[in-house]
């Protein structure tokens, strides 16, 4: 893998790392629903959703960072598969969140464009990277 393909799923995988905290412990309140751009009246209802997309990103990251673990310690083949598999699910899973908005299940419409933009772009980067 290139250095620049390895650069973008690290950033990818401190990134999913970074938002899991706040989806997972920090949802619900003011400062965490303004920084994920997500309004709802009945928090209680979507917690466990916003728990287990936090478990899934924390998931996402680490998977990447053992990839590059064990690119660099041990087996190249195999890390190379496990980082292009996290990084393909980060992608998927980020485009996923922008058909949610597009479909209108986002309050506000529109709200996880920054989102999704900010967390398709390493990933996607990772995997045209690591195709050239």
């Amino acid at each position: 893998m290139s250095s620049l393909s390895q650069l973008a799923a690290l950033v990818g995988a401190l990134a999913y790392l970074g938002a899991a905290p706040f989806e997972m412990v920090l949802f619900g309140r003011p400062a965490t629903m303004r920084f994920l751009h997500v309004e709802t009246d009945h928090v209680e209802d979507v917690r466990m959703w916003a728990f287990c997309i936090g478990a899934r990103n924390a998931l996402a990251g680490a998977g990447t960072i053992a990839g590059l673990v064990i690119l660099h310690s041990g087996d190249a083949t195999v890390g190379r598969a496990v980082v292009i598999t996290c990084v393909a699910y980060m992608l998927l899973a980020s485009l996923a969140m922008g058909v949610a908005d597009a479909l209108g299940y986002w309050r506000p419409r529109g709200g996880s464009v920054l989102g999704t933009v900010a967390s398709s772009a390493p990933p996607l980067v990772a995997l045209v990277a690591a195709t050239l």
